[in-house]
This record gives structure tokens, C-alpha cells and sequence, in this order.
């Protein structure tokens, strides 16, 4: 296990810079939002900790990538930024997000107000479900877990295609695992910030994926042809958990509160459809007590 830490000059160096823009920008930045930002520059801050690098496996040490300053970020002739022609994110799921219509819709519900409530400001859409099959990607089976995977980078393809003019950017998500080339294991997700899209798999967020509980494998892992899509049939999709929801989005305090937090009511279409669905939130407390902390600077 390794702890990386910043020195205050370190940070101070990559956070600041002397742009003009940037400039202008800072010093807009009223009393407590200058309280806030100086927190980032303490080593010791209670906000903003090291981080932990558990295993040699991890991002940060297997992919080592050039560091970036925020005045290379904000001068990125690549950075998309929303304006009024573009300001909708749109979101298409790709295969079933739940093991019932009615769970999907529950999920989605609370993913688009996480959404929304995190890139304030911005709309977001879903777009129609759509089958694996409708984006005619490539699939294998993992050899070393044996459950199906769907080709990353041919959804993109797929997905901006699919682009509204008025969008932001699209990103697909899915229940199904991925991976990005036949040379990778897998993947959690892949995008093109110059197209304006991107896909994200849950598929290993769930707590059972990698157990022998898990539905989704497949017997053998034998070859299936790249045209026969009806092995998605039925796919098992991972139980909605609080885990698999933090993983997925962590935590806004006014989403983690809201009234939906309450036992809410799905509206069926019909009898057989009634479902109750509690919000699953339990997880998200850690980061529920870190908002607190970040609101109780800016009061001060």
C-alpha cells in the first residue's frame, strides 16, 4: 500500500495560474469560496486527503500518465464546454438495467436526478432502451470469468451515430461487462472527449460478479458467433444495491436527503407490476459527512 501526497507548493502550482482568464476568474471567487479552495492546498486539509494506492494493479500505477495542470485543463483546445445549442447529456441504456421493467425505470429515475444535480445546470435525458443487438457490436466471453462482454470502442461508434445536434455528449451504460480490444481483460468504461461520447459498464460494481452466485456466466466458455445475439437473452443483470449505486455515482447531499430517500412508489401499468423500491442510500453516508464539512467552510 502506498499514500501519495502534494507539498502546498506542489498543489499551489497545479491549481493556480497566472492566465488572465484564470486571473479574472479567482477574482470573482467570493470570501468563502477562497476558504474552501485554500483547503485543497493543505497537506493536513480534513477535506482534501492523500491517495491510497492499494495494489500494484491500480490505475495510477499500472497506466502512469503525464500530469495535468488546471491551466493545461482549462486551455484544452479539446474541452467541450455546454452552451445553449448544446446542454442536454443524454444517456442510453444498452440491455436491461434491472430484472424488471419497473426496476429499471426506479434506477433510472435515480441516476438522472444524481445527474442533474451534479452537472448543475445541464439537462439530462434517457433515450429508449436499446438491445445489444441494435448496436451491433462485437461480444466475447471472458476466459477468466466467463461472463459475456460487449466491444467498448464499437458502442462509441454506435452512440455517435446516435448523437442529438442539441447534445452535450451521449454515454451509454450498461449492465454487461466490457472490454476495449481482445488484448485487455476488461474494461469499466471508455469515451472520446473530441466526440462527445462515452460508455460506462456496472456490470463489476454489483457484489456478486465475481462469486459463483453470479447468473451471468456462461456455462463453457465456448465461442459464440459475433452475429447471434440471442445469448443476451434474459441476461442477469446485478441486483441495485446501495453499494453498486455509490460506486456508481457517490453522493450529492440535497439527492442523498431529498424526499425520494423515503419509500417511494413506482407507478405501475398494471397490477402485476406494483413494486415498492427504497432509494438505497446507506452507502453514501461518508460522503453525505464530507459535503457537511465542505457546506460548514463555506458558512463560516
Amino acid at each position: 500500500m502506498k499514500v501519495l501526497q502534494h507539498s502546498e507548493h506542489t498543489l499551489k502550482t497545479a491549481l493556480i495560474s497566472q492566465n488572465p482568464v484564470l486571473v479574472s476568474q479567482y477574482e470573482k471567487l467570493d470570501a468563502r469560496e477562497r476558504r474552501l479552495m485554500s483547503e485543497a492546498f493543505q497537506p493536513a486539509s480534513h477535506l482534501f486527503g492523500p491517495i491510497t494506492v492499494h495494489s500494484q494493479s491500480d490505475w495510477i500505477t499500472s497506466h502512469p500518465e503525464v500530469p495535468q495542470d488546471f491551466e493545461q485543463f482549462f486551455t484544452d483546445r479539446h474541452r467541450n464546454i455546454p452552451c445553449p445549442e448544446k446542454h442536454i447529456i443524454y444517456m442510453q441504456s444498452i440491455g436491461s438495467l434491472g430484472n424488471t421493467r419497473v426496476i429499471s425505470e426506479e434506477y433510472i429515475k435515480w441516476l438522472k436526478g444524481y445527474c442533474e444535480a451534479f452537472f448543475y445546470g445541464l439537462t439530462v435525458k434517457f433515450l429508449e432502451p436499446v438491445s445489444v443487438s441494435a448496436t451491433k457490436c462485437s461480444f466475447r466471453v471472458n476466459e477468466h470469468t466467463h461472463n459475456l462482454q460487449i466491444h467498448a470502442g464499437h458502442i462509441l461508434a454506435f452512440l455517435k451515430k446516435k448523437k442529438p445536434k442539441d447534445a452535450f455528449c451521449i454515454v451509454g451504460i450498461t449492465m454487461i461487462d466490457l472490454y476495449p480490444r481482445d488484448s485487455w481483460n476488461f474494461v469499466f468504461g471508455q469515451a472520446s472527449l473530441t466526440d462527445g461520447v462515452g460508455i460506462f459498464s456496472f456490470a463489476r460494481y454489483g457484489k456478486d460478479f465475481y462469486s459463483s452466485r453470479y447468473e451471468g456466466k456462461v456455462s463453457k466458455p465456448q465461442r459464440t458467433s459475433s452475429s447471434d445475439y440471442s445469448v443476451f437473452d434474459n441476461y442477469y443483470s446485478p441486483e441495485i444495491t446501495s453499494i453498486l449505486l455509490w460506486r456508481s455515482c457517490k453522493a450529492l447531499l440535497r439527492w442523498i436527503d431529498e424526499e425520494s430517500n423515503d419509500l417511494s412508489r413506482a407507478t405501475p401499468r398494471k397490477s402485476s407490476d406494483h413494486v415498492n423500491l427504497q432509494k438505497p442510500v446507506e452507502a453514501f453516508q461518508d460522503w453525505r459527512e464530507w459535503i457537511v464539512k465542505c457546506i460548514a467552510v463555506l458558512e463560516k
